[in-house]
């Protein structure tokens, strides 16, 4: 496929198409309709007269629909075409596509409309993961009255697609066909409406209790986007940033869904397929968006605390006070053929956890969450030193558990190629990376403050800031290679040294667990041409075996994780590091009309001149989604202090004026403004 694919949302429930409108078998792009972890439309292709259509324009409308212009046959024909046709499609809990076809010609017009359809119900879990096991279970296509029914089954696991159509249409198993006359310069329509189901063990969609997953009508929808959008400060701001701004705030308000067993939203990961709950990316979008959208903490926060580890568990790799990793509802995780039903695989996001719950208090005053949550806090704190801790030598460590389908690499870069030596060679494990204990350093210190002021405990706060200092102490012993004056990417379990140079320091300035002298030296490598490609900082220098500048964790640029290098930066007062990367992720936002990829190419900017996606990471992406949110804090140094927003500009000449009025929190709503006067080192 050519061009990105297009799609539209509502939660998870989402449809993925070419720019024709059409789903067709692609293995190179996973298009279809999704609902909850299920493929329920695999073919989608209209045909007019036989011929498949050319995209003439595509309307983005909203994150929920779409719109497209198109005409048969090929380009040749657009000049002269006397059939041209627009499809409009939406989703509100289910799939909805209205089809225009109109005569250009003076005469009137015989045709044949088709529309072919057909499902896989493949598992999004396994999309892009090939397999040759045999699905155990059966699927079938059924003529039924007006409608056409597809469905797959295995044992009580039942997904159906129903698809019926307001015109009356020729039914078969493959698909829907009209034969219509249209008058001269006249048109003909359509609607079809295409249901979901999710059945369970009684026989009725698990779905139709739930107020939560009711279908909505798009005006609905609209003033709940317009709700959510206006429920953020806004940003006054000159040239496109103020674009940028709402593109990003529409689709992390679009990108929520309720699971089944919790009504408020929750925030998913992005497109393609990762439209579910990931817990990493949960709690890193929130860290992002605290400030503008805090109301995104809180479910969250709680949704991660219900399901937190109670037992040891290596299918899924599941720790008492362990925060969980991934939840998904398609058939693999239903037969536990992958353990992603509820899986715990991830060593970052139990320390994230405590992080979020300090900084989301700290901005709005919720105590009482704070409160109602300290169990579980408590909980996250113990796993980290009781069970976190694989090679008895005090750190955050990981090694997976379940051995047939557990993730081998366990941090943010989890590709099996994430973690590597200079020269290439890969780690053992268990392992133990650099920007987990910073994550754990930051935790123990965070949950100190919740101790000390909101659960009534000095003691246990005193033990956590004991502990806080004794790993900082040690961190900066054994991390610190003093020959290549930068810290390992991670320490194997003997203590010896992955001497990478990554992105992964920069996290370490976020948390705070790097002495001042060293951040100068980490500030100075983050900008160093092998890091720095000019739009942002790549995952791994350009000096190192492995760096490729488009391979994920081996040289690409990730918006999220520029984001948090720059709040670190800010922090140790690096104002003019942390302005460059906001400059080069905010101008390379223009060129995705202000939907920033998940990650980008690490070419030096000056070598493409714009940044260079993969079409598959375009998303929208939430913690991408997040980045520019971020980024604005950074710039304008907006920081909550014993219960007041803290202001203190540096915002890069050439960016204008910046103005964020009503920023929520627990002072109220209060403005922060900043002009463009900090100049930029080349």
């Amino acid at each position: 496929m050519d061009t990105p694919p297009v799609g539209i949302l509502d939660g998870n429930t989402f449809i993925l198409s070419d720019g024709c409108g059409d789903i067709s078998p692609d293995q190179l792009a996973p298009l279809g309709l999704y609902s909850f972890d299920t493929r329920h439309l695999s073919r989608w292709e209209l045909t007019v007269n036989g011929e498949r259509l050319n995209p003439l324009s595509v309307d983005d409308l909203a994150y929920f629909e779409a719109r497209f212009f198109l005409v048969p046959g090929a380009a040749t024909h657009y000049v002269d075409a006397k059939v041209s046709v627009i499809r409009r499609r939406w989703v509100g809990g289910s799939f909805a596509e209205e089809l225009t076809v109109f005569n250009h010609d003076p005469a009137p017009m015989q045709l044949r409309i088709r529309m072919e359809i057909a499902s896989d119900f493949a598992d999004a879990a396994l999309l892009g993961h090939p397999t040759d096991e045999p699905r155990h279970g059966t699927s079938y296509a059924r003529v039924e009255e007006d409608h056409l029914r597809l469905s797959y089954e295995r044992e009580t696991f039942v997904r159906e697609t129903i698809v019926s159509s307001a015109a009356p249409a020729a039914v078969d198993e493959r698909g829907l066909t009209y034969d219509i006359r249209i008058d001269p310069h006249g048109s003909w329509h359509t609607t079809l409406e295409v249901e979901t189901v999710l059945r369970g063990a009684r026989g009725r969609d698990v779905r139709a209790s739930l107020a939560a997953h009711k279908g909505r009508a798009r005006p609905e929808m609209r003033a709940e986007l317009a709700d959510w959008v206006a429920g953020a400060p806004r940003l006054v701001a000159d040239g496109p940033l103020a674009a940028t701004y709402r593109r990003c705030l529409v689709d992390l308000g679009a990108l929520r869904y309720a699971t089944l067993a919790l009504h408020e939203r929750l925030p998913v990961a992005g497109l393609p397929l990762s439209m579910t709950f990931l817990g990493r990316d949960a709690l890193l979008a929130c860290l992002q968006t605290v400030p503008f959208v805090p109301q995104l903490s809180r479910p969250t926060l709680t949704f991660l605390a219900a399901g937190h580890g109670a037992v040891s568990d290596d299918f899924r790799e599941e720790e008492p006070g362990k925060m969980l990793a991934e939840v998904r509802y398609g058939e693999s995780a239903a037969f536990e053929d992958l353990p992603q039903a509820a899986y715990y695989g991830a060593a970052d996001t139990t320390p994230l956890f405590v992080v979020l719950l300090d900084e989301y208090e700290r901005w709005t005053g919720d105590v009482e969450l704070v409160r109602s949550l300290e169990y579980e806090a408590r909980r996250a704190l113990d796993w980290v030193d009781r069970y976190a801790d694989l090679t008895g030598r005090g750190y955050l460590a990981y090694r997976r558990r379940n051995e047939r389908s557990g993730r081998l690499n366990q941090c943010w870069k989890d590709s099996p190629d994430g973690i590597s030596y200079r020269d290439g060679r890969l780690p053992g494990y268990p392992l133990a990376t650099c920007e987990l204990q910073g994550y754990a350093y930051d935790a123990k210190r965070r949950g100190a403050r919740l101790a000390r002021d909101c659960w009534g405990d000095p003691a246990y706060a005193e033990r956590l800031e004991r502990s806080a200092a004794d790993l900082r102490e040690r961190f900066n012993r054994d991390f610190w290679i003093g020959d290549r004056g930068w810290y390992a990417a991670a320490v194997e379990a003997d203590g010896t040294p992955v001497d990478s140079l990554t992105s992964n320091i920069g996290h370490l300035l976020w948390s705070g667990i790097v002495p001042a002298d060293r951040a100068d030296r980490i500030a100075e490598l983050l900008m160093d041409g092998r890091l720095f490609s000019g739009w942002g900082v790549r995952t791994l220098a350009t000096d190192n075996h492995r760096y490729n500048p488009i391979g994920s964790h081996t040289g690409m640029v990730w918006p999220f994780d520029n984001s948090f290098i720059a709040w670190g930066l800010r922090r140790y007062g690096h104002t003019g590091p942390a302005a460059r990367i906001a400059e080069g992720i905010l101008s390379a936002a223009t060129y995705f009309e202000g939907r920033l990829p998940a990650a980008f190419a690490g070419y030096d900017r000056r070598l493409t001149g714009y940044p260079v996606s993969r079409p598959r990471m375009r998303g929208p992406y939430g913690t991408a989604s997040g980045a520019p949110l971020l980024l604005l804090r950074v710039l304008l140094g907006i920081e909550p202090r014993e219960g007041h927003l803290s202001v203190e500009p540096a915002v890069p000449v050439g960016m204008g004026r910046i103005e964020l009025l009503d920023i929520p929190g627990r002072w109220g709503r209060l403005d922060a403004f900043g002009r463009g006067r900090l100049p930029l080192e080349p």
